[in-house]
């Protein structure tokens, strides 16, 4: 796994239902691109090749105007290692969620 991106996406609406909803929509896409994947309170995590990575955060922010976002704004972190590994989530956190 060449790269490791977390997004926080933050559709611009009013109400904290709508802008679950809509985050919710955003993390099922992820979810469907099968990709390993960790949600966390202020962003998700996914795992994979850097490119397919970075058409996903694109994709991301189509879903939350599709789903009824006036707007979006989102946050992105990215490491990226083309010769190699980044750290995993699992090496991250997961020796806090056993």
């Amino acid at each position: 796994m060449e790269a490791s991106v977390a997004i926080q996406s933050l559709p611009l609406v009013q109400e904290d239902d709508e802008l679950c909803r809509i985050v919710d929509e955003v993390i099922a896409y992820i979810a469907q691109t099968g990709y390993n994947y960790y949600v966390g309170p202020f962003e998700t995590t996914i795992e994979g090749p850097y490119d397919e990575l970075m058409d996903i955060v694109k994709e991301c922010q189509h879903i939350a105007i599709r789903a009824g976002a006036p707007s979006v704004a989102a946050y992105v972190k990215i490491s990226y290692k083309p010769e190699g590994e980044v750290l995993s989530i699992e090496k991250k956190i997961g020796k806090y969620h056993v």
